[in-house]
């Protein structure tokens, strides 16, 4: 047994074991930290696969972005444990037949001759280089085109989301930040001198 298959059942139980946590702990928070184990175990056992640049989009986007958002979320919107479990004995006989019904097609999908043949040879590591400067290659290359376009398309939707936002709407104050720099004081305050004027001291006796 090797350094690197002891590595990859070390991670993979700790990968196990974090997705088991996040369907059985009843507190949210603690079901996203453990989603974050799960998902840094996982983006080991690639790096162990020489799939560096999956590993670590998956620790950058997923556990840096996407979970820390998921948990500012839950922790923001402070689920009641209790009202969140009602109804789950209901409906637990109807997520166990979707979750078979999921693991059915993925055992369809692989199918158990794909399990016997060896993985194709990396061709990174044929040609000697790192996964991600292959992947830098073929995406700048043979793939610039639909890359272009998935750029777009992203740009597209930021831009389109900014526009939705900045609706006009009548009876808005706007404040001018070049305005309020170029302010001075003496336009701003005007000082009055004014008579002194004493109050009626001349009560009844």
């Amino acid at each position: 047994m090797t350094i690197q298959l002891l590595a990859f059942y070390f991670f993979a139980f700790f990968a196990v074991l974090g997705a088991l946590l996040v369907i059985s702990l009843r507190n949210p928070v603690h079901a996203v930290l453990s989603l974050v184990m799960t998902f840094f175990s996982v983006a080991c056992i690639w790096m162990l696969l020489d799939a560096e640049f999956l590993a670590l989009a998956l620790i950058v986007v997923y556990v840096g972005a996407v979970m820390v958002l998921f948990l500012f979320v839950v922790m923001m919107l402070d689920i009641k444990v209790a009202a969140a479990r009602d109804g789950f004995i209901r409906y637990l006989p109807v997520g166990i037949g979707v979750a078979l019904i999921m693991l059915a097609e993925m055992i369809a999908m692989i199918g158990v001759r794909a399990m016997q043949v060896a993985p194709p040879p990396n061709p990174a590591t044929m040609q000697g280089e790192s996964n991600v400067a292959w992947i830098g290659q073929a995406l700048y290359t043979q793939y610039l085109l639909p890359f272009e376009v998935a750029a777009l398309i992203l740009t597209v939707g930021i831009v389109a989301a900014v526009a939705l936002t900045l609706r006009q709407r009548t009876g808005v104050r706007h404040q001018s930040a070049s305005q309020q720099v170029a302010a001075v004081a003496r336009d701003r305050v005007r000082l009055v001198s004014m008579p002194a004027e004493r109050g009626n001291d001349g009560a009844k006796s």
